[in-house]
């Protein structure tokens, strides 16, 4: 659903805006990497679609696929490479403690287009090798707070150059288990709870998404075989232009043999085990790894002040939702 803030106008001229999003991405990759220890790398775009890299988000969402001459085959345009960073991390050699870190690029042709989805996205993916003994709630805090106070820092930064942009990052972040979430505010919908919770704390990150709750729910979908759903979570942080919960990042410690097994069979998705990544995990032949995706354009949004994610991208859009925008005051790219 559209949101079109009354009295909206943009802090930031067009110009502007372009050269303070070059401005927060440098400084907050460059805070993120010096955080977590990650390098960049360079990643795909598209994949094959018998190697079970692609991510299949929520599993209904359909990839965009095209054929290649030379292969004689087609590719699928990734969804984001939550699973193809843990191989890299193998081939590439990196150790416990390293991490790499690329800019994933997508297409989703499946949204549902508003203030914050967009076909085209762009984000962040990061995956950082953990020790075993480190698959713990507790190194899964520690992660979340050095992300957090990364994006602190970028809110900072940009708001020396830009000062009218003002500040309204809490400085620390709440934690809370998605059934903890659920028995606060058992009358209202899982997006309900997470609007009622940023509204109280600010900045949240909510423990434990995939698995089902005492009411028979699970509090958002997640694919059964990247993240551990008892070790993932979202950031999400009250965003006071459009009064909402804005996910900033989907995260968490991956699956390793045994959680993949038990998802895989909660989700009726066993035969995927046959797929060489999931063989790979399933073998622990893969490094155990902690990551996540951070939302480019939904950060850039964010940390300018904007009320569509489409005053930070080029993307297409309804000529309807084109129309409504530049009637209020906001001029999608």
């Amino acid at each position: 659903m559209l949101i079109l803030p009354d009295g909206y106008k943009s802090r930031l001229t067009v110009r502007e805006t372009e050269h303070a999003i070059k401005l927060v991405k440098d400084r907050f990759e460059r805070e993120l990497a010096a955080a977590l220890n990650l390098n960049r790398v360079s990643a795909p775009l598209f994949v094959r679609p018998e190697s079970g890299l692609n991510d299949n988000l929520n599993g209904f969402e359909r990839p965009v696929a095209f054929d290649i001459k030379d292969l004689h085959s087609d590719v699928e345009i990734v969804h984001s490479l939550a699973k193809w960073k843990r191989m890299a991390l193998k081939k590439y050699g990196y150790g416990t403690g390293e991490g790499l870190y690329t800019d994933m690029n997508a297409i989703r042709r499946d949204e549902d287009l508003d203030n914050l989805h967009s076909v085209y996205v762009d984000q962040w993916d990061w995956e950082l090798i953990l020790k075993r003994e480190e698959r713990t709630e507790e190194k899964l805090r520690w992660i979340v707070h050095r992300i957090y106070d990364a994006l602190v820092l970028t809110q900072d930064y940009i708001h020396e150059i830009f000062p009218r942009l003002g500040t309204f990052l809490s400085r620390d972040i709440k934690f809370i288990h998605s059934e903890e979430l659920l028995q606060m505010y058992p009358n209202l919908s899982a997006k309900e709870r997470e609007l009622a919770i940023c509204k109280k704390y600010g900045s949240v990150f909510i423990i434990g998404i995939g698995g089902k709750l005492s009411n028979g729910e699970r509090h958002d979908g997640r694919a059964p075989d990247y993240d551990d759903w008892s070790l993932n979570g979202d950031i999400l942080i009250h965003y006071p232009i459009l009064d909402c919960a804005l996910e900033i990042s989907s995260m968490g410690i991956r699956v390793d043999a045994a959680s993949m097994k038990s998802q895989l069979e909660t989700a009726g998705l066993e035969t995927r085990a046959e797929l060489p990544f999931h063989k790979a995990v399933l073998a622990d032949s893969l490094p155990l790894t902690a990551g996540g995706g951070i939302g480019q354009s939904r950060l850039c949004m964010m940390l300018l002040g904007k009320a569509h994610i489409g005053e930070v991208q080029a993307s297409i859009w309804p000529k309807e939702m084109i129309k409504k925008c530049h009637e209020d005051g906001i001029e999608l790219l």
